[in-house]
């Protein structure tokens, strides 16, 4: 695993998009976390296509996770959020970004879909992954194997209560996601994950120096050959070696 700590958020959102980058040149399939942590990061290249002529083109995409019983039009979806924040100033075409399907009759079946996509697709080039403050990643919470595929699940009270801040209300955000799990992730050629923020520290800490546990799920990335880990100096706050 590769570490790199810069002192701000928007400091390593420029060295994740210097990562990233030559992955979009090379017409890469891309895999997109959504969530407040890769904000810099995608402002960082979509300033990057907009001044500097970085075309995404010839990428395609495929989305994280979803909530279950979120339509697609719904201004929580992940689906309507990667647009807003991102797919819908760059130069990729809305078909070329997959999502799960959240008001999927049949969950199981949108799930087992989503993962013949992404084979079909020859796989994830570059995955992007944040990480929950109790360790999760997509929305694999602590106790997911780490053998796991994409499927239902129930979410975590931490996860609902962190995510609260983008609805009206707790009560409002959804107790379901689909998300791909991560034996799925971890079939990525390569992993970034970024984390910022003093509130991902203890996260931080076990995913770089606790042992590889299903109570921290992004332990499982430990094991991952091509490995890069972009935080801030907060998020890396209590690490110690």
């Amino acid at each position: 695993m590769r570490i790199i700590i810069h002192p701000t958020p928007k400091d390593a959102g420029r060295a994740a998009a210097d990562i990233i980058e030559p992955f979009v040149r090379e017409g890469a399939t891309l895999g997109l976390a959504t969530g407040s942590t890769p904000t810099p990061t995608y402002q960082e290249l979509i300033r990057r296509h907009t001044e500097d002529g970085l075309s995404f083109a010839d990428s395609k995409a495929f989305l994280l996770d979803e909530y279950v019983g979120l339509p697609k039009e719904h201004e929580q979806s992940y689906y309507a959020t990667i647009r807003r924040e991102l797919t819908s100033h760059i130069d990729i075409t809305d078909a070329d970004v997959r999502s799960l399907d959240g008001s999927a009759a049949d969950a199981a079946t949108a799930a087992a879909d989503y993962e013949q996509a992404i084979k079909d697709a020859g796989g994830v080039d570059i995955q992007i992954l944040g990480i929950g403050a109790n360790g999760h990643i997509a929305f694999n919470e602590p106790g997911s194997p780490h053998n796991s595929r994409t499927r239902v699940i129930d979410l975590h009270p931490q996860t609902i209560a962190d995510n609260a801040r983008f609805f009206e209300s707790e009560d409002e955000v959804p107790r379901q996601a689909l998300t791909q799990g991560i034996g799925t992730i971890m079939e990525a050629k390569h992993l970034i994950l970024i984390a910022t923020g003093a509130n991902k520290a203890d996260a931080v800490k076990a995913l770089v120096e606790g042992p590889v546990t299903e109570d921290s799920p992004a332990s499982a990335i430990q094991n991952h050959p091509n490995v890069t880990e972009v935080q801030d100096d907060a998020a890396a706050s209590k690490l110690t070696q």
